[in-house]
């Protein structure tokens, strides 16, 4: 089974042996990839039971926990890379959940749905509702999405906090797409990140 698209573009840019944390790991479906991919040493952490029960079941090492306040037991620079995958717009404080990722974490991946996405804004300006799509399939009342941030806050919040970005890349639908105007066009964003040494 082929992974979701971020998910394989991280998998592509974790290099082999990594010391890897995924926080919200889901089921381990990348962990399990770079493990056997890659000889990656992958750590989960996943607040849903059921996930956790399936990624150990792999063979995998996650345990259940939750991104908004069980990141500060872990030491500073424990792992080479900690990943955030479709699960920061779903944090109660995300700007905290980054802060701890690069703490964490030489190197942070986060990706996200990007809310800014022309159909979005077609569908609040049209119909007026929040829309239901392929990518984002809850309705309001039950999405877990409780952040609605797009590519530019996203960026902004980085400058804000000295953080490097030291790659990026932008999705539509399952196929890359150009940074020019990713705010507009791009459904999914990965973003790869450090923290600046000198702050």
């Amino acid at each position: 089974m082929s992974l979701r698209p971020d998910l394989a573009i991280i998998a592509r840019h974790v290099p082999a042996g990594a010391r890897v944390l995924d926080v919200g790991c889901g089921d381990g479906e990348l962990m399990a990839a770079l493990r056997d991919a890659s000889g990656v040493d992958a750590r989960g952490l996943e607040l849903d039971r059921g996930n956790v029960a399936a990624a150990v079941a792999r063979g995998l090492s996650v345990i259940q926990g939750d991104a908004d306040t069980d990141l500060a037991g872990y030491p500073d620079q424990s792992f080479d890379y900690a990943i955030l995958s479709q699960t920061l717009q779903t944090a109660r404080a995300p700007d905290r959940v980054l802060d701890e990722l690069l703490r964490i974490g030489r190197h942070a991946f986060v990706s996200f749905p990007n809310f800014a996405h022309w159909r979005v804004r077609l569908s609040l300006l049209w119909g007026g509702r929040m829309p239901v799509t392929r990518l984002l399939p809850e309705r309001w009342y039950d999405t877990p999405n409780i952040h609605h941030l797009t590519i530019d806050d996203f960026r902004a919040h980085l400058r804000d906090r000295a953080v490097t970005v030291e790659g990026a890349w932008f999705l539509s639908g399952d196929k890359s797409t150009g940074r020019a105007a990713a705010n507009m066009f791009a459904e999914h964003a990965v973003f790869l990140l450090t923290r600046n040494k000198s702050v």
